[in-house]
């Protein structure tokens, strides 16, 4: 008679977790989430567009990483790119994009959409390219919330661009560390201190983390960005639009019109 073995769900806690554990954790969770992750949301962020976030604020409009006729011909490095999306919208403005992800499966995904996307499997903390070798750098949710040393991955980022040259990065907006991650109403209420930078962590049952999220309050990240030696000249705050009905995760339309949900910092290198 067989037996069915049912994998531990993880247990989800609160404590330190640093670079080495976040990274390893962050390449097994998508590595095995990616599948579930684009059958979810493919639709949502197409194969060849850019949007930002669950709000669905589209490159196109927002325009960035700067208008989109001035992409063409430029070097683009995606940080944390999935399955290459945005970097097949870059590419369909002209632009030379390298799209570089952690997840040997996301990128899978990106092969299985379509060829033509210079794919880099690597970490961002260690970009494995030369000094100056982009024009442009750009990260829609990817690798910055997982990261323990953000300014150690802004440092690459700098490392790697051209004087002049534009980094633009989304992330959860600060505030939703302090609300539940929930859609409904319960998302709706404090229920933690925004100023509690202890990691989120999943573990499973040897205490090995399987999942890691950092917290950094706006403050920290502003911090973060010039001490990672870049000057902010934007952060946008996305609003809900009217026609996004979704839910993604603990994004909805509910909360969406009462608090951000995403924030995105605009730099520039000096």
């Amino acid at each position: 008679m067989s037996q069915e073995i049912h994998e531990a769900e993880p247990e989800a806690t609160r404590r330190i977790a640093g670079e080495s554990e976040s990274s390893r954790a962050s390449r097994g969770w998508w590595d095995r989430n990616a599948d579930e992750y684009q059958s979810d949301h493919g639709a949502f962020l197409g194969d060849d567009r850019f949007v930002w976030g669950p709000e669905g604020l589209d490159e196109a409009d927002a325009a960035l990483l700067g208008p989109a006729a001035s992409l063409n011909g430029l070097d683009v490095l995606e940080i944390g790119a999935g399955a290459a999306q945005c970097s097949r919208w870059l590419a369909a403005q002209g632009a030379r994009p390298v799209a570089l992800d952690l997840s040997h499966r996301q990128l899978q995904h990106a092969l299985r959409i379509g060829e033509g996307i210079p794919l880099v499997e690597a970490d961002a903390g260690k970009l494995p390219f030369r000094v100056g070798s982009f024009d442009l750098a750009c990260s829609a949710y990817g690798a910055v919330p997982f990261v323990a040393d953000p300014v150690q991955v802004f440092r690459e980022v700098r490392r790697v661009l051209r004087p002049g040259g534009r980094w633009v990065f989304s992330v959860t907006h600060p505030i939703r560390w302090a609300f539940p991650d929930e859609p409904g109403p319960e998302g709706l209420s404090v229920a933690a201190s925004y100023f509690d930078r202890v990691p989120y962590v999943e573990q499973d049952e040897e205490g090995n983390a399987v999942y890691v999220e950092h917290h950094r309050t706006l403050g920290d990240r502003v911090r973060d960005v010039v001490a990672g030696g870049f000057r902010l000249v934007d952060l946008v705050e996305p609003e809900w639009p009217a026609w996004n009905n979704q839910e993604w995760g603990g994004w909805s339309p509910l909360r969406g019109n009462l608090i951000p949900g995403t924030a995105i910092f605009v730099c520039e290198r000096d």
